[in-house]
């Protein structure tokens, strides 16, 4: 007799995208409690902020009745979801691997949402290490990395290294169990699956951005 089903593991169901959105929907609520707004249906949530009303719909349907048909959501009550959801309501604890000018600007930067924590800073330069970031976080050698990633529980590291550097770097933080990483370096890496890696390529971003523009220019050199 065959055994019950296996139903997939929500994250298996629930794209990046949709997660993406999901945050965009909580600053959006965010934004709305602030004014004072208790209520409101898809179609007002997504024309006030230039969202759609069928995607919000859609992607809430992941988890559950989140509102009343002909009401629309509760804005507390939605808030409170999503927060649950993205698991801000615990304490997130974050390392930052490279104290150069990126990952010092990360590790002072106050706009993180409340949740996220940046608790170590670490570096392979004898010069920087000792040193305090203006919010007086101390730069580790990175040979404490692991020490570290035990003692101070952390959930999430952020990789601020040059190119050459981040392999090492990722298998580093994979060998001390660290389970979810923001790259910023360039170029692929490679992690096990059990492990989540988030890139961002700036330099991908910026010649996106000039493909647009090159395409615009083109297009009316072409009308001429």
């Amino acid at each position: 007799m065959a055994g019950p089903e296996k139903r997939p593991a929500l994250t298996d169901q629930v794209s990046e995208a949709t997660t993406a959105r999901l945050s965009v929907y909580l600053r959006c609520l965010d934004q709305l409690a602030v004014a004072g707004v208790r209520t409101i249906a898809s179609k007002a949530l997504a024309s006030r902020f230039g969202l759609s009303a069928a995607q919000i719909r859609k992607d809430l349907a992941h988890f559950g009745e989140l509102g009343v048909r002909g009401v629309g959501y509760d804005v507390e009550a939605l808030q409170r979801h999503l927060r649950e959801i993205l698991g801000l309501d615990r304490r997130t604890r974050v390392a930052i691997v490279g104290a150069g000018n990126l990952g010092l600007a990360l590790a002072d930067y106050g706009g993180f949402r409340d949740g996220f924590e940046v608790v170590a800073l670490f570096d392979n330069d004898p010069r920087k290490i000792g040193a305090r970031t203006r919010s007086g976080l101390v730069v580790s050698h990175v040979a404490e990395l692991a020490r570290s990633v035990e003692r101070e529980r952390i959930d999430i590291a952020i990789l601020a290294v040059p190119a050459a550097a981040a392999q090492r770097a990722v298998d580093q933080l994979v060998g001390c169990g660290v389970r979810a990483i923001l790259n910023f370096a360039p170029g692929a890496l490679r992690v096990p699956p059990t492990v989540r890696l988030k890139s961002v390529d700036f330099t991908a971003s910026l010649e996106t951005l000039s493909f647009f523009l090159a395409a615009e220019r083109d297009g009316k050199g072409a009308s001429r």
